[in-house]
């Protein structure tokens, strides 16, 4: 029986859909061991998808009302996955310590620094809205814009420390290949060079699976091909499914455990309460 757990889920207290109980209610009925909640962090700037600053002690107090109530059916842990913009964002370490953060979760979204106004959004299901803002921000020129997000990613792993990094290459998703493609030499080059750093900062790496079963991409993040120099590099990964609505905690779970072990990568990490332990697959 596989130890299955999500340390990446979103509730209505940002992006989510519903209420924090309802993922834990499916958690249960899943035969999970573990969920961690991660809300989008505040961030100082008018957004539709993060945490409002005046929400953010109701989320925390919540989730730790529920673990204590369901502490004999399952684990419960209280994160953020915390946006990295230079210049703009909260630190990392000051919203671990200010909320009693169980473990962090990195991630870059928007690419920029400084300034609001010139910040390329590469996530979300507009396509659009990734071409407009390559074009705004960086002359349409892809190769300084995804140079700049990988660069960002060093410099949060750097500067902020975060426990686990977020759907890595995310970059590529609404890139669907027109603009560039990631065996190109010098996308492999970005990503080997932000690969080498998690390993040397000894951060944990997950695999996501919300691409696919959104149909917005046909791959995880990172996908099935760079797994190979993850196993080479002996990068610890964690299973999640970036969770926004209760029935997506488990999606793709066992089709990214099979990934993972058709790279011969055997075991995956999880949080226990007080570290996080590399477990191997039933």
């Amino acid at each position: 029986m596989n130890r299955k757990t999500n340390f990446h889920t979103h509730t209505h207290y940002c992006d989510g859909k519903e209420a924090p109980l309802h993922y834990v209610e499916e958690a249960i009925k899943q035969s999970f061991i573990a969920l961690g909640f991660s809300g989008h962090a505040p961030v100082p700037f008018q957004n539709g998808y993060a945490i409002p600053n005046e929400k953010i002690s109701d989320y925390v107090c919540e989730i730790q009302v529920l673990q204590k109530s369901f502490q004999d059916y399952l684990e419960i842990y209280l994160s953020l996955e915390m946006d990295f913009i230079p210049g703009i964002t909260y630190s990392f370490r000051e919203l671990k310590k200010m909320h009693s953060l169980d473990y962090t979760i990195g991630s870059v979204h928007l690419v920029g620094k400084e300034s609001k106004e010139k910040i390329w959004f590469i996530d979300g299901g507009k396509i659009e809205e990734y071409d407009e803002g390559l074009i705004r921000v960086f002359g349409g020129d892809i190769r300084k814009g995804v140079k700049a997000y990988y660069h960002q990613i060093n410099e949060m792993i750097e500067t902020e420390e975060p426990d686990i990094i977020g759907h890595l290459d995310k970059i590529k998703m609404n890139n669907k290949d027109r603009y560039f493609l990631t065996n190109d030499a010098w996308y492999q080059s970005l990503l080997k060079e932000t690969l080498a750093l998690i390993k040397n900062k000894h951060k944990i790496l997950e695999i996501n699976t919300r691409g696919i079963y959104k149909n917005r991409y046909n791959d995880f993040f990172p996908g099935r091909k760079e797994l190979k120099f993850i196993k080479e590099m002996n990068i610890p990964m964690m299973i999640n499914t970036d969770a926004h609505k209760p029935e997506e905690i488990g999606l793709l779970w066992e089709e990214a455990k099979i990934a993972l072990q058709s790279s011969g990568i055997e075991s995956h990490i999880i949080f226990t309460g007080k570290e996080f332990t590399d477990v191997g697959f039933d």
